[in-house]
This record gives structure tokens, C-alpha cells and sequence, in this order.
């Protein structure tokens, strides 16, 4: 059970920490521009691997890929002062072009799990790209918002004195501002929130909703504000991704994929919950929303086609 880590900055080294004390692969090769980095990272991660779980972690070079299962993306560029959101898309999509090619003459049965942000819009890319080397886009998966789901079930399971593992409840879209938290078809423990929260006598107001959709929705820009940059939530999401397909666990997760159709707008990537397993992307599953919910999702889904768009026609 190998992985394979593109890019050795804080997501991709914490990715890998993650996944190693998640005892998730057996096997973990880091693969980075920068091989100092690389090599100190895997060296440092090795280090708490007699705390953990047996784990071969180093640094490789693609050749190492070739009996990888998974694929993490974790690399991509910055945007520089005076340059573009176009211009960075550009940067970003030569970078992933590099990487999925180099892998694919490797390994052309890896399955790519995009942790890059912007990550709908990569993850539409990289679909687009991995076409061309006759990789479906099954075994193209966007970490989406895995994460911004599990700040939701976090949130909701705090107000509500429950462990999160058993708050039912997603985060749909953009994994971005237009994100849509689904608050129709929450249930915990298989009991619908409205029963729960009556049964138990909690108060659960609309202000309380807007201080938990605050909570989601505005998470990562008060991390970034306190220590500059996310990557534990991320990292832990993606070694739980990691371990459904290397396991083949058939797990429930709103990744981002591709989609033909989402409320009228077409081909659009962005998340709905979707099942995966040990061969990728097993299918989106349906999901009954809201009205409301239903429009906030399409909106959603326009802001993420007119971003796409503005890329597809440069």
C-alpha cells in the first residue's frame, strides 16, 4: 500500500505524518522540487515512526511511483505580487500537466487525489489533462470539501454534545465562500437533528446556525490570520481518503469530481457526497436538498463554471 506525496510543504508533509499515524499505507514517498526539503521531511517523519506504525517513508524521485496505489498533488505555485488569478492558473496547470504526465508514464493506474487550491478548479484541470493519458475521471478526486464537512460535524457535535463520528451532515459545493452547509437532511445517529434536539431539550436557534455557519465557512481565514496557513484539517482528510482506497472501505465523503449536470450548469467540478473505494470514485450518491439549499448549490455551481470558463477561453 504505497503513496505516493507531490510536494513536501506543510500540506503534503503533514499529509504525510497524517497518513502514517493513521497506519493508512505501508509505504509513503515524498517527491519534491526542492529534495533537501524532501529527504528532511521524510527523515523528520521517520523519526515518530517507533511511536506509531511500521512506515517506510523517504524521498523518491516519479520512478518510485510505479506501484504507488495513490497519488497525493500537494504542489503548486503562489500567486506573486502583480500577477493574475489567470496567471496563476496557467502556472499551476503546467505544474500539474509535469506531474500527472511524469506519473502516468510510470503508473498509469494511480489514483490522483488533488489537494491544491484552488481545488475545484484544479481538479477540473487535472481531469482535462489526465484525459489525454487515458485516465478516466474516476481516478481524479479532489479533496473538496472533506474538510469543510468535518469543521461542520466538528461544530454540530460540539453544540450538541455528540462525538462528530455520529453527526450526519454535509457541506456541498465550492470548497470556497459559495459553499452550501445542508442543514435539511442532518441526522445524528440516524435520528433527524429536530427530533434530537427536542428530545434532549437543546436550543438550537438561527443565530446559533449563523454562528456555526460563521464557524465553516470562515475557518480557514481565521487560521490563516493567527498562524498563516491551514494543514492539519486538510492532512487529516486526506489520510482518511488515503485509507478508504487503500483498503477499499467504501466510505461517504464530499470530494470534488466532475460533474456532467449540477442544477442546469454543466460540466462543473465541485462536491456532492460521493461513494469511494478501493478503484476511485465509485459514483455520486443522491441527496434530497432544500429549496433554498438547491439554489444556494447552483449559485455555487455558476461561480465555480464562470471561474473555470474564464481559464478554458484564455
Amino acid at each position: 500500500m504505497k503513496v505516493g506525496i507531490i510536494g513536501s510543504g506543510m500540506v503534503g508533509a503533514t499529509s504525510a505524518f497524517a497518513i502514517m499515524m493513521r497506519k493508512a499505507a505501508s509505504d509513503i514517498v515524498l517527491i519534491d522540487a526542492n529534495q533537501k526539503r524532501a529527504i528532511a521531511e521524510a527523515q523528520d517523519i521517520m523519526h515518530a515512526v517507533p511511536f506509531a506504525a511500521a512506515t517506510d517513508i523517504y524521498a523518491g524521485s516519479y520512478e518510485d511511483l510505479k506501484d504507488a496505489k495513490v497519488v497525493v498533488i500537494a504542489a503548486g505555485a503562489n500567486q506573486k505580487p502583480g500577477e493574475t488569478r489567470l496567471m496563476l492558473m496557467e502556472k499551476n496547470a503546467s505544474i500539474m500537466r509535469d506531474i500527472i504526465s511524469h506519473t502516468a508514464e510510470v503508473n498509469p493506474n494511480a489514483i490522483f487525489l488533488v489537494a491544491t487550491n484552488p481545488v475545484d478548479i484544479i481538479t477540473h484541470i487535472c481531469v482535462n489533462i489526465a484525459k489525454e493519458f487515458g485516465i478516466p475521471s474516476s481516478r481524479i478526486i479532489g479533496s473538496g470539501t472533506t474538510l469543510d464537512t468535518a469543521r461542520f460535524r466538528s461544530l454540530l457535535g460540539a453544540h450538541i454534545g455528540v462525538d462528530p463520528q455520529h453527526v450526519h451532515a454535509y457541506v456541498l459545493g465550492e470548497h470556497g465562500d459559495s459553499e452550501v452547509l445542508t442543514w435539511s437532511n442532518i441526522d445524528v445517529g440516524g435520528v433527524s437533528i429536530e427530533d434530537f434536539i427536542a428530545h434532549r431539550n437543546i436550543e438550537f436557534n438561527e443565530e446559533i446556525k449563523n454562528r456555526i455557519d460563521d464557524g465553516v465557512r470562515n475557518a480557514a481565514y481565521k487560521i490563516i490570520e493567527g498562524k498563516g496557513s491551514t494543514y492539519y484539517g486538510v492532512a487529516g482528510a486526506i489520510a482518511k481518503l488515503v485509507e478508504i482506497i487503500n483498503r477499499d472501505n467504501r466510505a461517504v465523503l464530499t470530494i470534488s469530481a466532475l460533474k456532467d449536470d449540477v442544477e442546469g450548469i454543466k460540466n462543473v467540478t465541485l462536491s456532492l457526497p460521493h461513494l469511494i473505494g478501493g478503484s476511485g470514485d465509485l459514483g455520486v450518491l443522491p441527496i434530497k436538498l432544500s429549496v433554498r439549499e438547491r439554489m444556494l448549490l447552483k449559485k455555487s455551481a455558476e461561480i465555480i463554471k464562470e471561474k473555470i470558463d474564464e481559464y478554458e477561453k484564455k
